[in-house]
């Protein structure tokens, strides 16, 4: 069986501070270092600016950059800084008003019209707590214990237990706030459907995504071999695309086009011939006909677990698949999973951080976009317009500047 523990392992300069006192604002800005700069006024109101939205609609018709102050927290309140924030297609999907969960419309931001904020997951650092705070300090990392925080701002106030503090070492902001999604249910998805043993295969779509690049590495480590389907990409993007999986651990990388083809199915019987078991697990982001492909290469008493529909298409489950074949369907939700199992769901993040501590598992490529205090509106909606794009470089980021 697949070893239910992971391995872990042990393991700037400074710029004067300059005050410029505005003649008709308490405001002043601290010129801190680069990665500790903060607005802040003379009273102790941190001075936090939000991407927010008064309807569902198209990012770029419906997002606005809105200003506003933070109180001194007290009780169990924290006030945050944000320190990374992706930006991933769900969050996409909440604005457009197509996703399952969305954030509230509210005013406690004092917008003119009730709004959202969009953003589920970030790396964070305390700038303060109130006295009632027992799990978190100043200058801890946290990260969301629940999706829907709103994440895409520079700073937020929450009650304690909207948060989980990590162990910073060894990390960076971007790694910390990228691991409680795509990690997390890679990981589960092959733990949590069928007895999976070393040597046996899976198959899987969307493999260069964040999901399908982590369950390459996870099935690398646990001795398992995998088939992984990419869109196809022409000459030597294409190549390096492939090339860049393998080394990751993918053991057959096919294109999209080729898993279509009549015969793919005898490919696959070729590939794992020899194995003890049948191939038995199929990890589906896509839906529609590319993800009935997969279905089709499952042995009797398979499972594919579908946790995404970029295809926007429906699953068409022949009659045969289910009588003869005896497949199963299932779906897999990590937002949900998550919210009934806090505990095991801390337990796969701190050993995915470990493996990140150790150098055993490696980040996706990311594409950051800098959000410092003056960066403009249309350089935000810009970086969201890109997470609407097929073949990006990279996950987008929010990588969070003098803020």
């Amino acid at each position: 069986m697949i070893p239910m523990r992971l391995s872990s392992c042990p393991f700037i300069s400074n710029s004067p501070i300059v005050l410029r006192q505005s003649r008709t604002s308490a405001t002043r800005t601290l010129n801190f270092p680069l990665d500790r700069r903060r607005h802040i006024s003379a009273y102790g109101y941190t001075q936090a600016k939000a991407l927010v939205y008064p309807k569902h609609g198209s990012p770029a018709d419906v997002l606005n950059l809105h200003t506003h102050s933070l109180s001194p927290p007290h009780s169990n309140l924290v006030t945050l800084r944000t320190l990374a924030a992706p930006l991933n297609p769900a969050d996409i999907n909440q604005i457009q008003g197509t996703y399952p969960t969305a954030p509230p419309f509210a005013q406690e931001l004092g917008t003119a019209q009730p709004s959202a904020v969009p953003g589920n997951e970030a790396c964070f650092e305390i700038l303060s707590a109130g006295s009632a705070c027992k799990t978190v300090s100043k200058g801890d990392w946290v990260i969301p214990t629940r999706t829907g925080l709103g994440t895409w701002r520079t700073h937020l106030q929450v009650t304690e237990d909207r948060v989980m503090k990590i162990n910073k070492d060894g990390l960076n902001a971007e790694q910390a706030a990228t691991i409680s999604v795509n990690p997390v249910t890679a990981y589960r998805m092959l733990k949590d459907f069928t007895p999976l043993k070393e040597g046996d295969w899976f198959i899987q779509n969307g493999a260069n995504s964040g999901v399908g690049r982590a369950a390459v590495q996870f099935g690398k480590m646990w001795g398992l071999k995998s088939i992984c389907v990419v869109r196809k990409r022409d000459g030597a993007e294409g190549e390096a695309l492939h090339k860049e999986l393998q080394e990751l651990g993918a053991t057959v990388v096919v294109n999209d086009e080729e898993i279509m083809e009549k015969g793919f199915g005898e490919r696959v019987k070729e590939w794992t011939n020899g194995a003890r078991e049948p191939l038995n697990l199929a990890l589906n982001c896509v839906g529609g006909d590319a993800g009935m492909a997969l279905a089709k290469t499952l042995g009797a008493g398979g499972t594919m677990v579908t946790y995404g529909a970029m295809s926007k298409s429906p699953l068409r489950v022949g009659a045969g698949m289910l009588i003869f074949k005896d497949l199963r369907f299932v779906g897999f939700w990590v937002s949900k999973w998550a919210d009934r199992l806090p505990e095991e769901r801390k337990k796969t993040i701190d050993e995915v951080l470990d493996l990140i501590r150790c150098g055993s598992f490696k980040d996706v490529p990311m594409v950051e976009v800098t959000w410092s205090y003056e960066t403009k509106k249309e350089e935000l909606l810009d970086a969201v317009q890109g997470t609407l794009e097929g073949f990006r470089k990279g996950k987008g980021m929010f990588k969070f500047g003098d803020t």
